[in-house]
């Protein structure tokens, strides 16, 4: 047998007492050395301080704050494009649209079914059929799988136009979403939301769609807006003595009604709220013996009913002041104003945001008349070109020609005499249109009802132009008629 090598014994005990082995630096070690090292550790810092703003910069932007112009978050106005790809005028299942909604949202389909799911909830935007949860009890909707969805009529008519959409390539340049949604409505408070990024948040309060848009015909008209509160779904009541044009506060009360000498009803619920919640605080308060209450009910189905029966003996006003005074029966919201204008965060007013969507109401609909009128221009252009070639018969120039250059050179010749019955000149993509008539349709065409179209077309386009012309006013009659037709439904 081989002897083994003895060992270094550390005195008393004998126990073995192992050598320090010097370690060999790591390369990771000694690159890391570096960085924190002079130079190294302010290149460092820049990288750390570029890489925070960056991340900074992209959950403000692309997260968590809406922008001005449409009021939408990114991931609002990709599922707003995505069902508007798909719109047949059915419903579609929610699973098809957060999937699709995937290909522009670099995100989770969780957070893409739950902001569809809130939009909906709101009734503006998305027409929802089945269980979308319940705002007053704060279930929540079934799996996507199960509910359906589409567009509204309002949103189709007044969010979407392909011709004054600017889009961009999605996150991996196989699709193209768009920038901004042309709204024609005032987005940001119609809705209101709530976000948090890094460094700063914003929560908008909900507002009354009627009273927004008369708000903006009195911008457009040069008049005071006037005051505009906010407006919950759930109801309620409202202190708005400090509401500070959309920077203050404001404070919101259920509505306790008397049922009987020993009972009071809860019909409406203060905003953020629902029949749980404000049912655990009575609870809690009860507990703490602040409140001689005897039960407690809750009967909601698709209005709120909340049941609760006193202790004998009770004063039934003073119970109301009790419950507005230590439960949820009364809250208080405070409005930070904030969103993306001009791709910045900016604190702003209700006032300032009405006056901006009466502005870009006016801008859009003057492009939209300036891109009908030059549509109407073309197909006047057409089709009285069409009507003078045949009614002419200027096609019988073409008989003689031997080569396709002298054909288009005889056409070009024979329509130019009527330079004068046009509104422009005539182009080789004219010619190429009236060489691609087909004989059977010279054989059948009617001259007088192509002379009506024309009419008709001429008619549109004075219209239009009157329109263009008479903008203030034409912008005050689009909000009125949008004001006469949804007065009932919001």
């Amino acid at each position: 047998m081989s002897k083994q090598p003895e060992l270094p014994l550390n005195g008393k005990n004998g126990k073995v007492k192992a050598k320090a082995v010097p370690k060999k630096p790591r390369k990771l070690d000694r690159e890391m050395a570096t960085a924190f090292d002079g130079r190294g550790e302010s290149e460092l810092k820049q990288l750390v301080d570029q890489n925070f703003l960056d991340y900074a910069s992209y959950v403000i932007k692309d997260r968590a704050i809406p922008n001005l112009e449409d009021g939408l978050k990114p991931v609002q106005r990709r599922i707003l494009h995505a069902l508007k790809l798909r719109d047949d005028g059915k419903f579609i299942k929610v699973a098809n649209i957060v999937g699709f909604t995937m290909q522009f949202h670099p995100h989770g389909d969780a957070s893409i079914a739950d902001a569809l799911v809130n939009i909906a909830n709101k009734n503006y935007l998305i027409e929802g059929q089945g269980n979308y949860g319940n705002i007053y009890t704060g279930d929540p909707a079934a799996a996507s799988r199960y509910i359906e969805c589409r567009l509204t009529e309002l949103a189709r008519t007044q969010l979407f136009n392909k011709h004054l959409t600017k889009f961009m390539p999605s996150y991996d340049g196989r699709n193209e979403e768009p920038v901004l949604l042309p709204a024609k409505i005032p987005m940001l408070l119609m809705h209101g939301t709530e976000g948090i990024a890094v460094g700063l948040s914003t929560k908008i309060l909900p507002h009354n769609f009627i009273e927004l848009l008369q708000g903006m015909i009195n911008s457009i008209q040069k008049k005071p807006i006037g005051t505009i509160l906010p407006d919950f779904q759930q109801g309620g009541t409202i202190d708005a003595s400090e509401y500070e044009d959309g920077q203050g506060k404001v404070k919101v009360r259920a509505v306790i009604e008397k049922k009987d000498k020993s009972h009071l009803i809860i019909r409406e619920l203060p905003f953020g709220t629902s029949t749980e919640s404000l049912i655990n605080s009575v609870e809690n308060a009860i507990r703490r013996k602040k409140l001689k209450i005897r039960s407690i009910s809750d009967f909601t189905a698709e209005k709120v009913e909340i049941q609760i029966t006193l202790s004998p003996g009770e004063d039934q006003d003073k119970m109301i002041q009790a419950l507005y005074g230590l439960t949820d029966c009364e809250i208080s919201l405070s409005s930070n104003l904030l969103a993306l204008k001009e791709n910045r965060p900016t604190l702003l007013t209700v006032t300032e945001v009405v006056k901006f969507y009466a502005k870009q109401l006016k801008d859009i609909l003057e492009r939209e008349l300036e891109w009908e009128k030059n549509r109407l221009l073309d197909e006047f252009h057409n089709k009285t070109l069409v009507q003078l070639f045949v009614e002419n018969r200027v096609y019988k120039l073409i008989e003689e020609c031997k080569t396709y250059e002298e054909v288009q050179k005889a056409v070009f010749k024979g329509m130019n005499k009527f330079r004068k019955k046009l509104k422009r000149d005539i182009t080789d993509e004219d010619i190429e249109m009236l060489l691609g008539i087909r004989i059977k349709k010279i054989s059948r065409f009617d001259i007088n009802k192509s002379q009506k179209d024309i009419g008709d077309v001429l008619d549109a386009l004075k219209e239009v132009e009157a329109n263009l012309k008479q903008l203030t006013r034409y912008s005050v009659r689009y909000l009125k008629a949008l004001i006469k037709k949804y007065k009932d439904e919001y």
